[in-house]
């Protein structure tokens, strides 16, 4: 089974991830964790991206595709994937369809975790007060919360279209949102 869980920072992806990996044994394919892991391992694909990685400059559908083909084969006995953070654009999803179909697999689901942008914008002014996290700092939060809303829209309809998305509430508690997502999955 193949799910893709979209989000913007802050919503509960990486948590309600992390709970289908302990309790369903699917794999996160976290494409940041990815490019890290990438860049960190030497092979020929690191060092590509290393070097892109290390002039600023955005690495390429292309290699992304490459990376999470790898990691789909490495784990072919899994019982599902997450897509983390793919696809964020059409292009993106349009590769990742053709990928998977190559697998003979699909996206299954789609998960949006709808969340109220000014609630996880207060949740992230606490957060950065209380724990000092540059990355949670507010400006630059609203830059990532912006981007995600003009790079994520355009996929909704398509999935939609395609029977595969669903809404959770992700304003909810924790295991209420896991429970609803348990339901989209069958549990």
């Amino acid at each position: 089974m193949n799910l893709i869980l979209f989000g913007p920072p802050a919503a509960g992806k990486g948590t309600q991830a992390k709970k289908l990996v302990a309790e369903r044994g699917f794999v996160q394919l976290s494409t940041g964790d990815m490019l890290r892991a990438a860049r960190s391992s030497g092979s020929e694909l690191g060092l590509k991206v290393s070097s892109i990685m290390d002039s600023g400059g955005l690495v390429s559908d292309e290699i992304v595709i490459e990376l999470i083909k790898e990691q789909l084969e490495l784990n072919s006995g899994a019982a599902g994937f997450i897509f983390d953070g793919f696809p964020r654009t059409v292009p993106q999803a349009e590769a990742l369809d053709k990928l998977l179909e190559t697998l003979n697999s699909k996206v299954d689901h789609v998960i949006r975790l709808k969340v109220d942008d000014e609630a996880l914008m207060q949740r992230i002014v606490k957060r950065f007060e209380e724990e000092g996290r540059t990355d949670d700092n507010p400006e630059s939060f609203r830059k990532r919360l912006d981007a995600y809303n003009a790079q994520t829209a355009p996929l909704l309809p398509i999935y939609a279209e395609q029977g595969k998305l669903t809404e959770v509430d992700g304003m909810q508690q924790i295991d209420v949102v896991a429970r609803e997502i348990d339901k989209v999955l069958g549990a």
